[in-house]
């Protein structure tokens, strides 16, 4: 029986709603789909924490997104999993910044020999999908085995529950019968 972790990076305070106008949230998007997640495959739940502490106000850190993008800074992990080695299949979540992954996600996947293990990454973002993201993440986590992933749109992430947890059904399944 493969052993599953939920690991996710999320941002709490402004988003934007479906009609684009920024709300405030005391959970993120993210969050809320790897909640979802895990409670339909179990194992885990783990949320990557950064050592910097964000603004609240979505218009700075998109800002600061772009900047930690362009200059290629590897944000600092506040603290990591223990014992991921004993783990086969890991769920990988975070919102799209910039048509790809937030920075902090990169210095994550690269703290980490990922060889053997099954990726499958969500995304939350309003109308970007998964950008380049999971290109990004088969770059770092060679000899992983990473999935296409599903693109969530986050302001409609707390009413699609029923998706998202038989969609992650559905990648467990597919996993046993590979």
């Amino acid at each position: 029986m493969a052993k599953t972790i939920t690991i996710f990076f999320s941002i709490k305070g402004q988003t934007l709603s479906s009609d684009m106008k920024i709300v405030e949230q005391e959970k993120g998007n993210t969050a809320i789909a790897a909640e979802f997640i895990h409670n339909a495959v179990g194992g885990e739940l783990f949320e990557i924490e950064t050592a910097r502490v964000y603004s609240k106000d979505h218009m700075t850190i998109i800002n600061e997104a772009k900047q930690e993008l362009e200059a290629g800074t590897r944000v600092e992990v506040k603290k990591y999993p223990e014992n991921l080695e004993e783990y086969d299949t890991i769920f990988l979540g975070y919102p799209n910044w910039w048509n790809t992954m937030p920075m902090v996600m990169f210095t994550f996947l690269e703290h980490y020999d990922w060889s053997g293990k099954r990726i499958i990454p969500f995304c939350t973002n309003e109308g970007s999908g998964l950008g380049e993201s999971v290109r990004d993440i088969k770059k770092i986590v060679k000899g992983a085995d990473v999935k296409d992933g599903i693109s969530l749109t986050g302001s409609q992430v707390k009413n699609m529950e029923d998706k998202i947890l038989a969609w992650a059904k559905e990648q467990l399944q597919v996993t046993a019968n590979e």
